[in-house]
């Protein structure tokens, strides 16, 4: 029985310390929070409503992505078809070096241009074997640019863009949105170059996704890694919660003294 109560005091202290962590990050925040100021004069606000205006349009990116600027790259398929003529046609996937192994024509470089330059591209060379060609490119499968949403989301791993950027917003909406563990003012993209070097920006999803600001509505390139941390409270809940269930099941009155071992054997582990 002494047993037991020990154990169920470790418990009960776990909590306790738990709970006392809880409210000293509560009280950070408001201490960090700034008080909001409301202004009374009625001749200022007109001119600070036109100075919100002016700077919250030079900060929202724009909004607006054209996908047929979606230049090709490795692991890129393009779909090639010359009406009338399906001995030009076919279907062909983008090698590594940026190239494609076009019908009577051989190694064809394609890195780098957009659908509608391909399909100039083609034409030209078509011809020299038919005359007023009609082509059409399509782009079947994208695949050579890659982004990636890790941490506290719903669905976290590599997504491939359909154009040359993404927005955050689009991205987080396609991984899921963030999960009620995700630290989701902290969230920071990391965007690495050729130099090896890195550059980091931070992110308040929170007014993005909710707080319709969107400042920080960054576009995202190929190769950037969206990262949603998570907070204080469900590291230590992730770091507790073994511990505590551990206790909680062997704190149960052992029926005997062989279930007793078997607890403390478990506490041990």
């Amino acid at each position: 029985m002494e047993m037991v109560k020990m154990i169920k005091y470790l418990a009960l202290s776990l909590i306790l310390i738990l709970h006392s962590a809880s409210l000293a990050l509560a009280e950070s925040e408001i201490k960090e929070s700034k008080p909001i100021q409301i202004s009374t004069s009625v001749e200022k606000q007109p001119l600070v409503q036109a100075e919100k205006k002016v700077a919250l349009k030079e900060s929202i990116p724009s909004n607006s992505v054209d996908l047929s600027n979606y230049t090709l790259g490795p692991d890129d398929v393009v779909e090639i078809t010359i009406f009338r003529h399906p001995e030009f046609s076919g279907v062909y996937p983008v090698n590594l070096e940026g190239k494609i192994q076009y019908k009577f024509v051989g190694d064809m470089s394609v890195d780098g241009l957009t659908k509608s330059q391909l399909q100039v591209k083609i034409k030209d060379i078509i011809s020299n074997f038919v005359v007023n060609p009609e082509v059409s490119v399509t782009i079947t499968e994208y695949k050579s640019k890659v982004i990636y949403v890790l941490g506290e989301v719903g669905r976290p791993g590599k997504y491939y863009m359909r154009s040359d950027s993404i927005q955050v917003r689009e991205a987080v909406v396609q991984a899921g949105l963030p999960t009620l563990a995700a630290a989701m003012r902290k969230c920071r993209i990391i965007s690495p170059d050729k130099n090896g070097k890195v550059k980091t920006r931070n992110v308040d999803l929170y007014a993005v996704l909710y707080g319709g600001n969107l400042r920080f509505n960054y576009e995202m390139k190929a190769g950037d890694v969206l990262y949603v941390p998570s907070t204080v409270m469900a590291k230590l809940f992730r770091v507790i919660s073994p511990v505590t269930s551990t206790v909680a099941g062997a704190a149960g009155a052992p029926e005997s003294v062989s279930t007793g071992k078997t607890a403390i054997t478990n506490i041990a582990r």
